[in-house]
C-alpha cells in the first residue's frame, strides 16, 4: 500500500508559478512510476505528467509541455509538479498517482494509488 498527500495547491494570478509536492508513504516509492493528473469542474480527469522510477525519463501532455516540469526525491519519497506561466485553463485539482509499472505510464486506470487531490485555481 502506498498513501499519497498532496500539497502546495493555492489560488495564483495567470502567469504565476506554483509548486506541487507529493508525499508518499508505504511501500518502496522509488518502484513507482509516479504521475500527475487533473480535473476541471465538468471535465474528465487528464494526463498531466509522469516520471519513471530512476527519473529518467519524464513525459508531459501536449498542454503543459515548456510550463511544468515533474521531478521525484528518492530519498524523501517526494515527487513535485513546478508549474510556470500558468493559465486560467489550468485550474482544476491535481492529483499525485503511483503506478506499478516501469515506463512511461499515461492512462489513468494503470496507477494504482492516488492522492485526496489539491486545488489549484487561477485568476486572471
Amino acid at each position: 500500500q502506498v498513501q499519497l498527500v498532496e500539497s502546495g495547491g493555492g489560488l495564483v494570478q495567470a502567469g504565476g508559478s506554483l509548486r506541487l509536492s507529493c508525499a508518499a508513504s508505504g511501500r518502496t516509492f522509488s518502484s513507482y512510476t509516479m504521475g500527475w493528473f487533473r480535473q476541471a469542474p465538468g471535465k474528465e480527469r487528464e494526463f498531466v505528467a509522469c516520471i519513471t522510477w530512476s527519473g529518467g525519463t519524464a513525459y508531459g501532455a501536449d498542454s503543459v509541455k515548456g510550463r511544468f516540469t515533474i521531478s521525484r526525491d528518492n530519498a524523501n519519497d517526494t515527487v513535485y509538479l513546478q508549474m510556470n506561466s500558468l493559465k486560467p485553463e489550468d485550474t482544476a485539482v491535481y492529483y499525485c498517482a503511483a503506478a506499478r509499472r516501469t515506463g512511461v505510464v499515461i492512462t489513468a486506470r494503470w496507477y494504482n494509488y492516488w492522492g485526496q487531490g489539491t486545488q489549484v485555481t487561477l485568476s486572471s
